[in-house]
């Protein structure tokens, strides 16, 4: 293994003189600045007492500081970014259950999150200067090291979770060969060069915005801008200002881009090689809509925390991108096993598994979650999927997901693309509800953004769809509830709709 093989080792690829990092309305870091400002947080961090295996966790914005203290805490311990929208009790868990040792904050910023800091662990505020050097003050740590050692390939850098839809959140600790290895290969995915752009609207909590926007981006040489969060409203104007060449979202942020739209193609389009959606699927539709009103060819991923993001990717043009699809593998081996741990053959259906050098070696003190997630050196995904004799993927669904009316196996996701045909419907979501005779029926909830009835939709559906998959109750919403990443999640929809 390299001893270059960590996240600091990627940093090396930039251009000492080009731009890494570019904040609307602030500052800019070239890559020697960028290099210098993590090292001396770095040191500092070490300064305070802080050392290999501690966790940092931080709560920030995104912003220069962001990515300074996830690449400095990942070089002196172990880097664990925390949604700022937490409440005091999920503050209290995730530091508890990370064990942090410190906690950085912005001055006079996350009450709930200071509200929560368990007795001894170390308080750091930090404050960006204009030309982007992060200072941090501290109470609580002594006088540690004066510098920071150099981390190893195979010392956890990231401390992430699983979202915890149907269980307590599982603890994802993330190396440093599985993050350089999986920044590389989403940057030779796209073939991502130092003239590369890229245009992060990804919370930097979150495994899609850390990798696929900035370490590949770093990884490549280019050029990473981070607004402070996603605005629809100025998203074109700063797009077109920093020449993005590419940009990467989740569904619901593609959506919300396409609704402002009045069928013109914004500024700033003209220079995007690709759209990139992950995340959560996307509809045949709405990729649809975005390359014709948009100009620019729409990839879709597959990935998740455990694998380090990325799995999966429909390819550049002139490679065929197949709606419905998440592409071919990418880097790592994807296969689909039975129930008894066989591999199937293409155009079956099982759990989609993988391996390779981006997926974790096991969660963190979970043994029970570790037994379950792996079989004959695969790890299981929990998405029910099939793949083509060409290798395309098609997910069908979550495991877990799946409504089961009287022995009938139904994708939730085939009935949300039925719906979401509908000219009148902005968002559908399917979801089992509890059913005397069945076990389960299939309901379905759905945002419009015109004028349809329930009893307009249930007739489209229909039309299209055998009867058992049809929707038994259709609830018209005006939103539809989501996790800080924009993914929504049935369960959470199921549980509160299922209750009218």
């Amino acid at each position: 293994m390299a001893p270059n093989e960590t996240l600091n080792g990627l940093l090396a690829h930039g251009a000492p003189d080009a731009v890494a990092i570019a904040i609307p309305g602030g500052p800019e870091l070239t890559y020697r600045r960028l290099r210098a400002v993590v090292e001396q947080t770095a040191d500092r961090l070490a300064e305070l007492g802080l050392r290999r295996g501690d966790t940092i966790a931080f709560v920030l914005p995104n912003s220069v500081e962001t990515v300074v203290l996830f690449l400095a805490a990942a070089t002196v311990g172990r880097a664990a970014p925390l949604n700022p929208a937490y409440k005091e009790e999920e503050f209290r868990f995730y530091l508890d259950d990370t064990g942090a040792r410190a906690l950085v904050l912005r001055k006079g910023m996350s009450e709930p999150a200071r509200r929560a800091l368990p007795d001894g662990v170390a308080l750091i505020e930090a404050d960006v200067a204009p030309d982007g050097g992060v200072h941090l003050s501290a109470t609580g740590r002594h006088t540690g090291a004066s510098s920071a050692t150099v981390p190893d390939p195979d010392d956890v850098a990231l401390v992430l979770h699983t979202s915890g839809t149907t269980s307590r959140p599982k603890q994802v600790p993330l190396r440093h060969r599985n993050l350089h290895f999986s920044a590389l290969n989403i940057a030779a995915t796209y073939g991502l060069s130092p003239s590369d752009v890229a245009f992060c609207v990804m919370p930097l909590f979150h495994i899609h915005g850390l990798m696929a926007s900035t370490m590949a981006t770093l990884s490549s040489g280019g050029t990473v801008v981070v607004p402070p969060k996603f605005d629809p409203m100025t998203f074109w104007a700063e797009l077109e200002h920093h020449h993005a060449t590419w940009y990467s979202a989740v569904p619901t942020i593609h959506q919300m881009l396409l609704m402002r739209n009045r069928g013109e193609r914004p500024p700033g389009a003209g220079r995007l090689r690709f759209i990139r959606s992950s995340s959560s699927a996307l509809s045949p539709e709405t990729m649809h809509h975005l390359e014709s009103r948009f100009g620019a060819p729409v990839l879709e991923a597959y990935g998740m925390t455990e694998a380090s993001h990325q799995m999966a990717s429909n390819p550049l043009p002139p490679a065929e991108r197949r709606a419905g699809t998440v592409g071919r593998q990418t880097g790592i081996e994807i296969a689909i096993m039975a129930e008894d741990d066989s591999l199937l053959a293409p155009g079956e259906d099982g759990e989609v598994v993988i391996r390779g050098s981006s997926v974790i070696d096991g969660y963190a003190n979970n043994a029970e979650a570790n037994a379950t997630s792996f079989a004959s050196g695969w790890f299981r995904t929990g998405d029910q999927g099939r793949m083509a004799a060409d290798g395309y993927l098609s997910l069908v669904g979550r495991l877990k997901e799946m409504i089961n009316r009287g022995g009938e196996k139904i994708a939730p996701r085939e009935i949300d693309e039925v719906l979401l045909q509908h000219p009148a419907v902005g968002e559908a979501v399917a979801f089992g509800t509890p059913h005397e005779q069945w076990g389960e029926e299939v309901a379905a909830a759905v945002v419009l953004k015109g004028e349809a009835t329930e009893k307009d939709l249930l007739a489209f559906a229909r039309e299209r769809l055998a009867d058992y998959k049809v929707p038994r109750r259709l609830f018209i919403v005006d939103e539809i509830p989501r996790t800080a990443t924009g993914k929504i999640q049935r369960r959470s929809v199921a549980a509160a709709l299922n209750e009218k």
